[in-house]
């Protein structure tokens, strides 16, 4: 999912992903067994700044709380997006774990560029799993709506919603997640986003509070930024926007 927090980009292995070549499948192996610390999903294992402080640059570009958590939820609005080149590939979601735990627990909307356009894809994943995808059609301008809850006992019920469609799905799922993080993010596992002007997250609450309540760690991602949380809403857009210094310790750049 991750690797050491000495590095400033993280590698995300959450999220809807392509099948990847032997070549990259074994250079990503090697490369997470040198690097990934035990009892570690993610490269965020270290402390947070405070709140609003900013990373140069992360795979989740949004916000991040670290603390005990059962219950996430959050509406975002799918962006026009245009794809510039057949490696992109982004998606919102919503979640409970992964900073600093060795599951996510998530469930959002993908846009794959691969075939030359983008084509939206509803999922969940319950990561170290890979994503499961669900067969209802999303478009963008589509209203969704994601649920993470946690039932207790390992027991998870996650819940995608298409409020534009009229669709709605939900999957009660078991594993040793530690609830350890909550998250309202978007990611691109290849580290390749479309292009698109702004999404919008709104409603965003934990376990009944709204999301800012929590004080969530600011991220940028691929030169997204996040603006200010207020109320359980935030927009993220690219470029522009100042941002902090990586933490020390937190240096280079490692891509595959």
């Amino acid at each position: 999912m991750g690797i050491s927090p000495g590095i400033a980009r993280i590698i995300g292995r959450s999220g809807p992903r392509r099948p990847p070549t032997a070549r990259a499948a074994a250079a990503a192996l090697l490369l997470s067994a040198a690097l990934v610390p035990a009892g570690t999903a993610s490269a965020h294992a270290s402390a947070f700044g405070p709140l609003n402080a900013r990373l140069q640059d992360s795979n989740w570009g949004g916000y991040v709380a670290r603390g005990s958590f059962t219950t996430i939820t959050g509406s975002w609005t799918e962006p026009h997006a245009t794809c510039t080149s057949a490696n992109d590939l982004f998606a919102p979601w919503v979640g409970i774990d992964g900073y600093g735990s060795q599951s996510v627990e998530q469930a959002g909307v993908q846009t794959d560029c691969s075939s030359g356009s983008p084509v939206l894809s509803a999922w969940y994943e319950m990561y170290p799993s890979p994503p499961v995808y669900w067969n209802d059609p999303v478009s963008e301008g589509d209203s969704i709506t994601a649920t993470v809850v946690s039932n207790g006992g390992g027991s998870y019920t996650l819940t995608l919603t298409d409020t534009t469609k009229g669709w709605s799905e939900h999957v009660d799922q078991t594993i040793g997640g530690q609830n350890a993080s909550a998250e309202a993010v978007i990611e691109s596992p290849t580290q390749s986003y479309p292009s698109f002007a702004r999404l919008d997250f709104s409603g965003i609450t934990v376990d009944g509070q709204p999301f800012d309540s929590v004080r969530p760690q600011a991220l940028v991602s691929g030169g997204y930024v996040p603006g200010p949380l207020q109320g359980g809403a935030f927009s993220v857009t690219p470029g522009g926007g100042p941002s902090t210094s990586a933490p020390a310790g937190r240096a280079g750049s490692i891509r595959y």
